[in-house]
């Protein structure tokens, strides 16, 4: 296990370097596979990470597979953004979630059930890509950020390859057991229900493969991004340094709710709401109730990241937790997408508070046909201009806004939410 950590000023390029080159030194490597997040986690420092590696690796094969999940393929210029141009386009490989898989284990539906506190009790089949099952690689490198995440507490590790490179199957269950559980009780906890059925597949399946992972923690300001740590190895032991230290630089407490919270989408990394309601998740422990989230975002045009989940999406809308589960029990296409199930769960507020998006290229019907808020962009824009505001609390005609410009960077509670870790 390799650990380095800086969290004064992050890690230099060199440190990062040579921890990276150790990770590898002595090996006879012809092939590797490296698995980087997509662009969503732009934030990450995996895009370095993985064009050190590919220089690194210069005299082997090198191919990666971006861990996208149910998220679209990256694009070219999303490639070269965050890998940079000197990797070439026939390096880059495409996770097919819904056909390029196969089933290596089940995670027995009792040990589900005790794992879920009887929320759900069948078993779940862990299916990776196929890519991670070729025979050909010597290693494969899961690179990626731990920060607090919605479904499994905390995201990365093993999550990069059972919903990064997994299946529709355990993706969809996996969510909507995040979804049953209640986000509040996962986000920013490590040993959350979700997880654990992550640990199983780890234990009984995926440590029979060649992955081994690269884990960083990281902080971003003023569209910086500092590697505060990196941890690299096979064991959980790195995945939970990385935890105790994204928990005390990734966790932003605040002293009394929001009552209004402007949030930036950044046009480059968020198109859909699939992707944009990180607004939606990553604050909701801190938002007020009856206020207002209000989500500019000039990127996104669409809501599902894919046609089928596009179409769920906008057929029953962000309706709300105790709507959704009744719709399951007697829906097909909600049966069939679990996934898309749960994401309409965690991106209500179910009442509680406003959840307003602002869009350059939504329409007000389309919008306010999800169950959301409409207000018109450059209207939004005019008031909260992200340039004229500071992140954290600021006063705009006599009201008290509190600015978040990329709410993939944390979480966001109230003080004392987190106590018992």
């Amino acid at each position: 296990m390799i650990i380095t950590e800086n969290e004064l000023g992050g890690l230099s390029n060199e440190e990062i370097r040579a921890a990276l080159a150790q990770s590898i030194e002595g090996r006879s490597l012809k092939k590797v596979l490296l698995i980087p997040p997509d662009f969503t986690r732009m934030n990450s420092g995996a895009g370095i990470l993985t064009a050190i590696y590919s220089e690194l690796l210069a005299g082997a094969q090198v191919d990666i597979l971006p861990a996208i999940g149910t998220h679209a393929p990256m694009s070219r210029e999303q490639q070269i953004a965050f890998f940079g141009g000197q990797i070439p386009e026939g390096r880059f490989l495409v996770h097919d979630w819904r056909g390029n898989v196969r089933k290596i284990g089940e995670v027995p539906g009792a040990f589900v059930r005790e794992a879920s506190e009887g929320l759900m009790d069948e078993a779940l089949d862990v299916e990776v890509s196929n890519y991670l099952l070729d025979p050909s690689y010597d290693l494969i490198l899961s690179i990626g950020q731990v920060v607090p995440h919605e479904v499994a507490g905390m995201a990365n590790y093993t999550k990069n390859i059972a919903v990064g490179c997994g299946g529709s199957r355990f993706i969809n269950n996996s969510h909507m057991l995040g979804a049953f559980y209640g986000m509040e009780r996962i986000m920013g906890r490590d040993k959350t229900p979700v997880r654990r059925i992550f640990d199983y597949a780890e234990a009984h399946f995926i440590s029979k493969l060649s992955i081994e992972y690269v884990l960083t923690v990281t902080t971003t300001v003023n569209d910086k991004t500092n590697i505060l740590g990196l941890y690299i190895g096979k064991e959980r032991e790195g995945f939970e340094r990385a935890v105790i230290l994204s928990q005390k630089h990734n966790l932003n407490y605040l002293s009394r709710p929001m009552k209004t919270c402007v949030v930036w989408l950044d046009e480059r990394e968020f198109h859909s709401t699939w992707l944009g309601n990180k607004a939606v998740y990553r604050t909701r422990m801190a938002m007020a109730d009856g206020g207002r989230l209000i989500i500019l975002a000039p990127g996104v045009r669409i809501f599902g990241e894919d046609a089928q989940n596009d179409r769920i999406v906008r057929k029953y809308g962000y309706a709300g937790r105790g709507r959704i589960l009744e719709l399951v029990k007697t829906e097909q296409d909600l049966q069939e997408n679990l996934g898309a199930a749960a994401h309409l769960i965690h991106g209500s507020s179910d009442g509680r508070f406003s959840v307003i998006y602002a869009a350059k290229h939504l329409t007000r019907e389309e919008i306010e046909g999800v169950a959301f808020g409409y207000l018109p962009f450059d209207e939004a824009m005019e008031k909260y201009n992200p340039s004229q505001l500071q992140p954290g609390w600021n006063v705009i005609d006599g009201e008290e806004v509190y600015f978040i410009e990329n709410p993939a960077l944390g979480l966001w509670a109230l003080e004392g939410a987190f106590d018992e870790i």
